[in-house]
């Protein structure tokens, strides 16, 4: 049987790799390249849009970007999930690397919480953490 330090180890440093593609229905002056990363799982990919979006805007006309989000498969993929989360849930069974579509437009309003900076990621994320101790503790100190 394995270690708890070789468990945790690989549970804290397990990446996932992916590969971003633009949707179809973007307005491109060119083809967009793929994107390829390896996720950190503990992570969010709030942390990884600016190097996705770098790469797509290289193609596409300023006045035709919105807010940017991502889906799998027709299911938009929810930001404040972490990303080892959102591939359990939605590709664990598919083949790597995990193929994830970005888009520009069409924001999908009733699945996803909008996410216009990373401010809003931070006080997001303390909330969750703020609910999680009052869970846990029951506002008892």
């Amino acid at each position: 049987m394995a270690d708890d330090k070789d468990v945790l180890r690989d549970v804290w440093y397990g990446r996932i790799p992916a590969c971003f593609t633009l949707h179809q229905d973007e307005v491109t002056e060119r083809e967009a390249e793929p994107y390829y990363l390896l996720l950190p799982r503990v992570s969010y990919l709030t942390l990884v849009t600016d190097k996705v979006k770098k790469h797509f805007l290289k193609v596409m006309r300023a006045e035709d970007v919105e807010e940017m989000w991502f889906e799998y498969e027709g299911t938009p993929l929810k930001w404040h999930n972490p990303i080892g989360v959102l591939f359990d849930l939605h590709a664990s069974s598919s083949i790597l690397p995990w193929n994830i579509t970005v888009h520009f437009k069409n924001f999908p309003e009733r699945d996803l919480l909008h996410c216009p900076s990373n401010s809003v990621i931070e006080a997001h994320f303390m909330s969750c953490i703020k609910e999680a101790d009052a869970l846990k503790h029951k506002s008892k100190w």
